[in-house]
């Protein structure tokens, strides 16, 4: 039977790839997370456009800044104004290029770089693809044109504005400033790096060596960075490093991986994982011991994935309960029989994730950060009820504003005479100048209840 020729793959052009890039950009500037968007891009294009939209976020403000500099009235057209920023933080980037002394450093790794020319060229030809933009082809390229000409001059104009500086809202900058006036400017620009993929190492299925040994075999370079944890140089699809399928590794930033190690367990305990979607914290806890675990998370689909990655993993067994339910409403889903440990890794604003998340920073609001404060302690008081006397619970928040850490953590103490603060890191801030080692800002506090 002669073989049923594959369906060719479409390879973008640069043009469709700003194009779709663009398209994505309008959802973010119209509340929309990146990730949901990116999910609606055709395939064929998905990856490059991540890659370009991702650089984007990162340096929006700039392109912004720019944008209002050189275009006294954009037209009233979302996907135009987005196609523009877009161009701008593309052919900013292609122009330091240019001119960088060292196109070979690392710095160049992660960032999308194209030859000046081509990208001027490709964006207009994205313009001209939509018959609504058309009309803008000429706008677009004087625009672009203007920017090559006066760079040096508009980039000192630019600079005087601290969201065009640093790339992030001013109110986040001053979040940030006062929280941390030791190093907000680090913490601010090393938000705009891009984060190493980092893997877990399923100690139940494979070990370190084994791991970093078919790593080499295919080429993958690796290094070994602590205890489980395997940080890759490149990061890649995850169907592409060897050990996917048959559930070696994990992907999980090494910050996040410090929840799987910091929660006291024995073999037989009885734990709870409070918000456990998608699963990697879930995993790690099984992995380390063999317990009576419940993890709860209030999104179906999201409870979905943490049944699906702990299946790969092969941490899918008996002694594992997955619930659909609100953690805060205790009533809903427990039984009344206390638990010896309890991992709280509440909602946040998930300040301390945006060097991969960069679209976070532009969709929050100064205000949400009470919201989430207030929905933080109200789960974290709510769970502490289900903690036995002598048991623990793990506070965890992958954020670096002061009202979701330490502040949540002293304020807790307060509240409940019988929580015993023990030692725990407390804020870890994404300050790690070895690209390898660095992680994602999050914070941990761990409390005993009194016997």
């Amino acid at each position: 039977m002669p073989n049923t020729p594959s369906k060719p793959t479409r390879t973008p052009t640069l043009s469709d790839t700003i194009l779709a890039s663009a398209r994505n950009v309008q959802e973010v500037l119209a509340g929309r997370s990146l990730s949901d968007s990116l999910a609606d891009t055709p395939a064929f294009l998905r990856a490059s456009a991540q890659s370009v939209a991702f650089h984007a976020m990162r340096r929006l403000g700039l392109a912004r800044a720019i944008k209002q500099i050189l275009v006294r009235r954009t037209p009233p057209n979302p996907l135009f104004d987005a196609l523009l920023l877009v161009s701008l933080a593309l052919l900013d980037s292609a122009l330091e290029y240019a001119d960088d002394a060292d196109p070979d450093s690392d710095k160049w790794r992660h960032i999308p770089v194209y030859a000046v020319h081509t990208v001027v060229d490709q964006a207009v030809t994205a313009a001209g693809s939509q018959h609504r933009m058309r009309n803008y082809k000429a706008l677009l390229n004087g625009t672009l044109r203007g920017f090559i000409r006066e760079r040096s001059s508009i980039l000192a104009q630019a600079g005087e504005n601290p969201e065009a500086m640093f790339n992030h809202p001013a109110w986040w900058i001053a979040q940030v400033r006062r929280s941390y006036p030791e190093h907000w400017q680090d913490l601010l620009h090393a938000a705009n790096v891009p984060g190493p993929m980092t893997l877990r190492v399923n100690l139940r299925q494979a070990t370190v060596p084994q791991v970093l040994e078919a790593l080499q075999a295919a080429e993958i370079p690796a290094v070994h960075i602590q205890e489980e944890a395997i940080a890759l140089l490149t990061p890649r699809p995850v169907q592409d490093v060897p050990g996917f399928e048959q559930g070696w590794w994990s992907v999980q930033d090494l910050a996040a991986q410090q929840a799987g190690r910091l929660l006291p367990l024995q073999p037989g305990m009885r734990v709870l994982d409070a918000c456990a979607a998608p699963g990697g914290k879930t995993a790690h806890l099984l992995e380390r011991a063999d317990l009576n675990l419940l993890a709860l998370d209030a999104d179906p689909a999201r409870l979905q994935r943490v049944g699906q990655n702990l299946k790969r993993l092969h941490l899918d067994g008996s002694a594992v309960s997955l619930r659909c339910a609100d953690a805060a409403d205790v009533a809903s889903w427990w039984d009344g029989e206390p638990f010896d440990a309890v991992l709280a890794d509440v909602p946040c604003t998930a300040s301390g994730v945006v060097r991969r998340h960069p679209d976070i920073r532009w969709l929050r609001r100064a205000a949400d950060i009470a919201k989430t404060a207030a929905l933080q302690r109200s789960i974290a008081d709510a769970l502490w009820t289900t903690v036995k006397p002598g048991g623990h619970m793990l506070y965890a928040t992958c954020s670096i504003f002061l009202q979701e850490g330490e502040q949540q953590a002293e304020q807790f103490v307060r509240r409940h005479p019988d929580a015993i603060r023990l030692a725990a890191p407390g804020q870890w801030l994404p300050l790690e100048k070895d690209q390898a080692m660095s992680h994602d800002g999050f914070f941990y506090a761990l409390f005993a209840k009194a016997a």
